[in-house]
Parts: structure tokens; C-alpha cells; sequence
């Protein structure tokens, strides 16, 4: 046991002190894409981001009720799967009907408002 412990010892003494010997400075350097530009619009930023949730969310629905549709043709007539199924459809019909509302609303509040919500423009500090 004794031998084990000093062969350990020796061992990690050996390479705790080792350790700066093989350190090297590694500089990488990783340059931006080219294509991305940086955000100088905060109105855009803005609207493109409401665009974004919008396309996202009526896209999840959309796959929710094709979820639920299939869940439907694979149930084999079990009751239970048949109503987990329409219960599925049921909210994905009513996260669209969400989606569409939200969309109004921001249409309706734009032209209230003298906005476009979907390509809004700030204003910029004076002196820029």
C-alpha cells in the first residue's frame, strides 16, 4: 500500500509541476459572417420579431392540429385516443383563432394609432 501511495505521489507531483512546461498561448481568431449585419433599426428589430411569433406560432399550430389528425386515423376507434385526438384539434383550432386575433389586433391598434406594427420606424436621438 505504502508503494502505491508513493508511486501516486511521485506521479501527480510529477505532473502538477510539469503542467506549465507544456502550456502554449493559442490565439484564435474567429471573424464575423459576412452577411450578418449589426441591428441598427430598433423599429425593425421590432416588427421582425412580431412577424417571427406570428409565422412561429401559426406554424405550431398548424403541426398541432396535423398531430392531432393523425392521432385520430391511427386510433382504431379507442374512445379515448378518438377524444385525446379531438381534444387535440379543438386547441389547436383555437391557438390559430389566437393567432389570428393577436394579428388583428396589432392591425387594428397600428391604424388606431397611425403605426404600422409590422415595419415600425423609431425615432432617432437628436444629434445622430
Amino acid at each position: 500500500m505504502k508503494k502505491i501511495t508513493a508511486a501516486i505521489t511521485a506521479l501527480s507531483i510529477y505532473l502538477f509541476s510539469a503542467a506549465p512546461i507544456w502550456a502554449q498561448e493559442i490565439t484564435i481568431i474567429i471573424s464575423p459572417p459576412s452577411n450578418i449585419r449589426p441591428i441598427t433599426n430598433l423599429g425593425k428589430l421590432i416588427s421582425s420579431l412580431i412577424s417571427v411569433i406570428l409565422v412561429v406560432a401559426t406554424l405550431a399550430a398548424f403541426f398541432y392540429l396535423l398531430w392531432g389528425g393523425v392521432q385520430w386515423i391511427i386510433s382504431g376507434g379507442d374512445k379515448t385516443a378518438v377524444e385525446g385526438a379531438q381534444h387535440r384539434i379543438q386547441a389547436a383550432i383555437v391557438g390559430l383563432i389566437i393567432v389570428f386575433c393577436a394579428w388583428a389586433i396589432f392591425a387594428v391598434l397600428g391604424q388606431f394609432l397611425g403605426i404600422n406594427p409590422f415595419n415600425l420606424t423609431l425615432p432617432s436621438p437628436a444629434g445622430t
